[in-house]
């Protein structure tokens, strides 16, 4: 339990209504959850308006209301707080009652595009390695320690999130390397948070169902290196022009990384295949089993990150060289008769390219490159021809398929996805609305030594259609069809 006061250290206030020496027992921005002596926290949302909800938190036991607008009515044994935004309350609310656990930390956030699972999770895995109690914020899993924690959000919501902190505090963590979404800072979900450095890795086209404009999707990253204190670094994509921007108004220490261009922390490609790559990383040869020139900028991330924060620079890529990365990143299974299957969360155009380039850089040329892919229902419409030309321009044979519909009709996606394939590429395509059998197809379409990628799922388990998530995992299905061929 918690005094009002106390947990109000840092919010904005407009007005308080109401004197209450009643200590706080709880915190929530879902009334359902409510109870006695519980402070509820009204937040606008993109669905619903949590102001709507303010008497079922009341008679559910509510003794605190945090809102931007007060009700006409207003109880006289409740207090009520009025601020100019609420999200950004929540945050700094759910901070103060968990105790402040970023501070008590170390707190990496990586933002991007792409990349941000796989460098999030090669942080956490390094650290571990080189002997640190470490947890872990992902969109695959989280970790306290070596516990794991069911993931449901790239970055959970603010009670959570602090939660969740509070737990790697109380088990004795000493770093946390979380992914943070443009969602969640344009949500305020890591409002109240204290870092202790944030990563770039890069900025496509993603989300602008949520975003509406690539400008505002731009400016939620950036808004994440704005909050970071002159204590803190920033460490940024050089060769992606995005970095810089990152980097403008930033009071954080400005690092940057690199396989193109002049760098702090700067690498070469040696070699690329798929055993490994061969880097050249601080003038010194280290082969890594992680795959393609998009795994260089992970690695040389996770690299620039440690050395950041102050490890020992052959420890860190000792370590760092036996380690693979996040599940359903690039991904590969060989069948009997030599067919390399490759599943890779890849569901934006430029992940896809970056695979399908990484593939292209490896194979010796004789071999076809055959595609899995569709794109998810109730989101960003805009991407979904372009995945689909992307496929069909690097690759020999392209499959339309239902990704997570949702509640749209997969052939309507799959249709959207059509009218990004030129008429010289139409021959290359076909469409198999149900991706089990779409993958069957593609194992049998084969030949020995071809590849296929199965892309946009990745770790996933499941499929999600019409509010329902069905068993379905796209690495155990190939790898059972490409079995079948022995």
């Amino acid at each position: 339990m918690k005094e009002l006061q106390e947990l109000l250290r840092g919010v904005s206030l407009l007005e308080q209504k109401g004197n209450s020496s009643v200590p706080v027992t709880s915190i929530c921005f879902d009334s359902r959850k409510a109870g006695q002596g519980a402070l509820f926290v009204a937040v606008r949302g993109t669905a619903v308006d949590g102001h709507d909800f303010i008497q079922k938190a009341l008679e559910l036991g509510a003794s605190f209301i945090v809102c931007e607008a007060l009700p006409e009515v207003l109880p006289e044994d409740v207090v009520f707080i009025r601020t100019p935004d609420s999200a950004k309350a929540l945050g700094q609310i759910a901070a103060n009652f968990y105790n402040n656990p970023s501070e008590r930390l170390k707190l990496v956030g990586i933002t991007g595009t792409n990349g941000k699972t796989t460098v999030a999770t090669l942080l956490y895995k390094l650290f571990e390695e080189l002997g640190y109690k470490t947890g872990l914020i992902s969109t695959v899993q989280n970790h306290i320690h070596t516990d794991i924690v069911p993931s449901t959000h790239t970055t959970p919501d603010p009670v959570a999130l602090n939660k969740l902190l509070a737990e790697m505090v109380e088990v004795g963590c000493d770093y946390c390397f979380m992914e943070v979404s443009s969602h969640a800072v344009a949500q305020h979900r890591i409002a109240g948070l204290q870092f202790t450095g944030g990563v770039f890795t890069n900025l496509t086209h993603d989300h602008l169902d949520f975003h509406k404009t690539f400008d505002a999707y731009l400016k939620a990253k950036k808004a994440f290196f704005d909050g970071l204190d002159k204590n803190a670094f920033a460490l940024v994509n050089a060769d992606d022009k995005n970095g810089k921007v990152m980097l403008q108004n930033t009071r954080a220490h400005q690092k940057t990384y690199s396989l193109k261009n002049l760098a702090d922390f700067k690498a070469k490609i040696v070699e690329n295949q798929f055993g490994g790559l061969l880097l050249n990383i601080n003038y010194q040869e280290v082969w890594f089993k992680l795959v393609g020139s998009f795994n260089a900028y992970n690695l040389l991330a996770v690299y620039g990150t440690a050395m950041l924060l102050e490890q020992d620079n052959t420890k860190v890529l000792t370590v760092l060289s036996r380690l693979s990365g996040a599940e359903g990143r690039f991904d590969y299974v060989v069948s009997p008769n030599g067919i390399i299957g490759i599943v890779d969360y890849a569901h934006t155009p430029d992940a896809v390219q970056n695979v399908l380039n990484t593939v292209q850089d490896i194979r010796k040329g004789t071999e076809q490159v055959i595609t899995i892919i569709g794109c998810g229902g109730d989101r960003d419409k805009a991407k979904r021809p372009i995945m689909a030309q992307v496929a069909c321009e690097w690759s020999d044979k392209v499959i339309l398929t239902s990704d997570n519909p949702r509640s749209e009709d997969p052939l309507t996606i799959i249709s959207e996805m059509e009218a990004g394939v030129v008429l010289s590429n139409k021959k290359k395509v076909l469409t198999i609305a149900d991706r089990k059998e779409a993958i069957r197809t593609a194992v049998h379409l084969a030949k020995p030594g071809d590849i296929i990628l199965l892309a946009g799922k990745g770790h996933e388990k499941y499929q999600e259609i019409n509010g329902v998530k069905y068993p379905f995992d796209d690495k155990e299905i190939l790898t059972e069809q490409l079995n079948l061929l022995s």
